[in-house]
């Protein structure tokens, strides 16, 4: 169905995908996989018809495309579920499923009934929970995705690049979408599967291709390889999938919650100590990050207290939270995190530069310094840092954010879902990084819907159901099978 041929591109002079072969034959799904900055996305970029190769072939469905452009590409019958989502927040569900390809009425009116009708259609036939006339803005992040997802379905594409489209998903509705990919597969479709999650590699995909550094590395079945040699292939020998986790004494309470309810949670009372790294989990939606998002002054609470080293904390914003030497890594990078027209240096500075906004100039030079030691620290792939983030692949861009918290020396971190988009190798070295920080004195509370990634650096973890905090599990307690057990409500039938 489609084949790319020595594809070469370059931005700024550095050159990003070096003379690639890539193919994807009907009715599989093809798993592109590598390491941030390995040139997948500029590579789908390419066949998106978002960027033009400097050089190279591609054949699809048997005809030659040059020149593509996003709308020949969808046009050609390839749809593309970019990474960072493409939606407009302030437009309704079904405007979203429609731009661009309004109807209209014989008066030349949209026809607005019509695309309701047929988006309550779309949704039903995939069996997506979403309100066609809901406001975007007011969906969450998961919910987005899903959108993002059925504006694809809606195209009757003969081939689908999906990259990254798990990272806002919770298990449940990773499997629907599993079932959703194997029904259309059956039917022929083809799908270019992007994912640093080798289990979801290994549950749905026939075959796969490693890139580093822009190079091709490996192409092979699924069936034929491991999960251990494709993470070899994709950062080379230097791989270390060694446990991060290190037993630390543990000082007094830091953060202590009592009876706290807020937004999409309620009577939340448990205490963090000093220097502990602790869990929060559940299904997406069980209010984990709204917890975090109150403690950071993003949302107010309702009821209940909030004690801050054992003194009373009534948070007013997240200026006020800073100030108190709390950081947050917010969910949802695009969207909340990156600055887009902003370079890496401003967007690394940002926050610390907001708590010295009293100060009349900023330190540029201090600035430069403090990117550049943590350029080295987290292993930022970039160019000049004079570059914009968007120059950067999404893992890269979330290291960046990762830099910005801590270059504001805080001391609670808050972290929501810090490796979104970040690859195997990069994630090891998070961890350790994490790790390091407890030993200094800080104190790490981390929500994610990944299992195994509270089980590599979590001391506890607290497992949420429906806004409510069922239990908290002691290191050796944190299980799939336990957490699960809470996460979906079994634990009370």
């Amino acid at each position: 169905m489609l084949e790319m041929k020595n594809i070469v591109k370059s931005f700024f002079g550095v050159t990003v995908v070096k003379n690639v072969d890539f193919s994807v034959v009907a009715g599989e799904v093809h798993a592109l996989l590598g390491e941030n900055g390995a040139g997948k996305s500029t590579l789908m970029n390419v066949l998106g018809g978002v960027h033009e190769c400097d050089s190279g072939t591609i054949r699809f469905d048997d005809q030659s495309l040059v020149k593509l452009t996003p709308l020949l590409a969808q046009a050609t019958g390839i749809a593309f579920v970019h990474q960072e989502l493409n939606l407009f927040n302030d437009l309704l569900v079904w405007e979203n499923i429609f731009l661009k390809q309004e109807k209209v009425n014989r008066f030349g009116y949209l026809n607005k009934r019509q695309m309701i009708e047929e988006t309550e259609k779309l949704f039903a036939s995939f069996a997506i929970s979403l309100s066609p006339t809901a406001r975007v803005e007011d969906l969450t992040t998961a919910q987005k995705q899903m959108l993002e997802i059925a504006k694809a379905l809606r195209q009757n594409a003969k081939l689908f690049i999906l990259d990254e489209p798990t990272t806002a998903l919770s298990g449940s509705e990773i499997d629907h979408l599993f079932k959703i990919i194997t029904r259309l597969k059956k039917e022929g479709k083809s799908f270019i599967f992007i994912s640093h999650k080798m289990p979801e590699v290994f549950t749905l995909c026939d075959s796969y291709t490693v890139l580093r550094n822009g190079n091709l590395i490996a192409t092979g079945n699924v069936t034929n390889t491991t999960p251990e040699d494709i993470t070899r292939h994709m950062v080379g020998e230097s791989y270390d999938n060694s446990e991060a986790y290190e037993l630390r004494k543990l000082g007094d309470a830091v953060v202590e919650f009592d009876k706290l309810s807020g937004v999409g949670f309620q009577n939340l009372s448990l205490s963090v100590k000093k220097g502990e790294i602790f869990g929060l989990t559940g299904l997406q939606g069980a209010g984990c990050s709204e917890v975090m998002q109150t403690l950071f002054g993003a949302l107010r609470p309702n009821s209940g207290a909030i004690k801050l080293l054992g003194e009373d904390y009534q948070v007013t914003n997240i200026r006020h939270a800073m100030r108190k030497k709390i950081g947050m890594v917010p969910a949802n990078r695009k969207e909340n995190s990156i600055i887009r027209d902003m370079n890496l240096i401003d967007n690394s500075a940002l926050s610390r530069n907001i708590l010295t906004s009293k100060q009349p100039f900023v330190n540029r030079k201090g600035d430069m310094e403090r990117y550049q030691e943590m350029e080295k620290k987290l292993n930022i792939k970039s160019g000049k840092w004079t570059n914009l983030i968007t120059s950067l692949s999404g893992g890269n861009q979330q290291k960046v954010i990762l830099a910005r918290l801590l270059n504001t020396d805080a001391d609670v971190l808050l972290l929501d879902n810090p490796t979104q988009g970040i690859d195997v190798g990069a994630k090891a070295e998070i961890y350790r990084l994490i790790v390091e920080l407890t030993k200094l004195g800080k104190t790490i509370i981390i929500n994610t819907l990944e299992i195994p990634e509270i089980q590599q650096i979590a001391d506890r973890c607290a497992v949420f159901y429906h806004g409510e905090h069922l239990v908290t599990l002691n290191r050796a307690d944190i299980t799939e099978e336990n957490v699960m057990l809470y996460a979906t409500g079994a634990s009370r039938m």
